[in-house]
């Protein structure tokens, strides 16, 4: 019998207030459970607006502490009412002045399985996140849920593949990259990048982006949501260019055994000759 899990990836845009906005993730969480959903995973920073197309202070507002924070504590409890796996992308605070882009990995049963702080923090026009995140310091966990072992990649780390390889080489079956990405040049990428990284790793990749004009900035983000195996191949349709959507997709775990296994992609790496990679 095929080991097939229902897993639910949600595109949608800013309301205007973090209240009506974590509700919405809520309702959202609540209907793919419906449709038999057993993990979901959020947009990055996925209870406020894509703030980082200006540099102000005032944003700051916006951090919790994780695991001890409100949202953490509320999706903790959702999860284990839905009997699902949860990945929930947010704006991490330490200490005050120190903050994380991160995610944290809920099980199915509520329990806190721990974090992924964003690794590579851009600083371009319309990406000012150097002035709001410091780098990730905790590695490239991967997470043993009721699903399987699941790691996150968060947006701008897709266009770095030693992140991704990371990942599998630390055993993830899945990898999510909420993002906030808008028009122009990596749009393109956008349909490149993660089936590239999903085929040369072989796992599944969940990749999520906002949708529509937010206030702070003039350009759109284009959704385009979607899972591709670990042949690199779509799994249904991406999701709409323009409008919030929830994508529930049924995923064979037990092809990641089975295309490692006729690839051995991993079997003939040659990390030996590889030192000038990491050479400064």
């Amino acid at each position: 019998m095929a080991n097939i899990i229902k897993a639910a990836l949600l595109q949608t845009d800013w309301t205007g207030d973090k209240e009506s906005m974590i509700k919405k993730h809520e309702e959202a969480a609540r209907e793919a459970a419906s449709e038999g959903a057993q993990i979901m995973c959020f947009q990055e920073l996925f209870y406020g607006p894509y703030f980082c197309q200006v540099q102000d202070p005032q944003y700051y507002e916006y951090t919790e502490y994780i695991p001890d924070g409100p949202t953490t504590q509320r999706f903790q409890a959702l999860a284990a009412e839905l009997n699902m796996v949860m990945v929930l992308p947010m704006y991490e605070i330490e200490q005050p002045g120190i903050y994380y882009n991160t995610a944290a990995v809920v099980d199915a049963d509520g329990t806190y399985l721990g974090k992924y702080r964003k690794q590579h923090i851009p600083q371009v026009k319309g990406f000012w996140e150097k002035f709001y995140f410091k780098p990730g310091n905790g590695g490239y966990p991967v997470f043993d849920t009721a699903v399987g072992k699941v790691g996150v990649y968060i947006c701008y780390d897709r266009h770095f593949p030693e992140g991704w390889r990371a990942l599998g080489l630390n055993g993830a079956q899945i990898v999510f990259n909420p993002s906030a990405t808008h028009r122009g040049l990596s749009e393109y990428l956008w349909s490149i990048e993660q089936p590239a990284a999903a085929c040369a790793n072989m796992y599944y990749v969940g990749a999520i982006n906002r949708t529509g004009i937010e206030p702070l900035g003039e350009n759109d983000f284009y959704g385009q949501s979607y899972f591709v195996n670990p042949r690199g191949q779509y799994v249904g349709d991406k999701g709409d260019a323009h409008k919030p959507e929830l994508i529930v997709r049924d995923l064979d775990m037990d092809l990641v055994k089975e295309v490692r296994d006729g690839w051995a992609f991993y079997r003939d790496r040659r990390p030996d000759a590889y030192d000038e990679l990491v050479e400064a």
